[in-house]
C-alpha cells in the first residue's frame, strides 16, 4: 500500500468524517456519551471563523482512512500558543502503515507554522499500542500533572452555589 495523502479536511468530508469519529468513540469506550453530528461537526469546524477545531485527514482511494481533530490554546504561560490533539483515529486495515505518523507530522507543521510551543494529548492509560507509538515519535508521558474534570452537573452546581 502506498501512503495515503494527508489533507485538511473540508465540510464536504463531514459525512465521512463521522463514522470515523463513532468508531472511535466505540473504541475508547465514551460512545453512550458521543454528541456529535453532522450538523455540529459542519457548524464548529467549518463555518465558524475561528473554527472551534482543525481536522487532517488521511485519504486512501478517495475514502477517509485517518482523521486527526485538533485545535489551538492561544494563550499559555509560553507566550506561545499550543496545538491540543482531540482525536486520532486510523481505520482498520490501515493502522501499522505509517498513517498515524503521516498524521503526527502534518500537525507538527500546522503547529510549527503557527509558531505553537508545545502540542498535547491525552491517551487512555490502557491503550498501550497508542502509548507505544506516540513515545516511538519522541512523545513524553508528561509525570507532572494530573488531569482533573469536572461534569456539567458538577460545575453547574458550583456555579449555582
Amino acid at each position: 500500500m502506498t501512503r495515503p495523502p494527508i489533507r485538511k479536511a473540508v465540510e464536504a468530508d463531514v459525512p465521512d468524517l463521522l463514522p470515523l469519529m463513532r468508531k472511535l468513540a466505540r473504541f475508547e469506550k465514551y460512545i453512550d456519551a458521543f454528541a456529535i453530528t453532522e450538523e455540529v461537526l459542519r457548524e464548529q469546524g467549518f463555518r465558524r471563523s475561528p473554527p472551534d477545531f482543525h481536522c487532517l485527514v488521511a485519504e486512501d482511494n478517495r475514502k477517509l482512512v485517518g482523521i486527526l481533530v485538533y485545535y489551538f490554546v492561544p494563550f499559555t504561560f509560553r507566550a506561545k500558543p499550543n496545538v491540543v490533539i482531540k482525536e486520532l483515529y486510523v481505520a482498520e486495515g490501515h493502522r501499522s502503515k505509517g498513517v498515524g505518523e503521516l498524521l503526527m507530522k502534518a500537525v507538527a507543521k500546522e503547529a510549527k507554522k503557527a509558531g505553537c510551543g508545545l502540542i498535547k494529548w491525552w491517551v487512555a492509560k490502557w491503550n498501550h499500542r497508542s502509548i507505544e507509538f506516540y513515545e516511538r515519535l519522541g512523545a513524553k508521558i508528561d509525570p507532572d500533572w494530573h488531569e482533573f474534570q469536572m461534569s456539567e452537573k458538577t460545575f453547574q452546581d458550583l456555579a449555582a452555589s
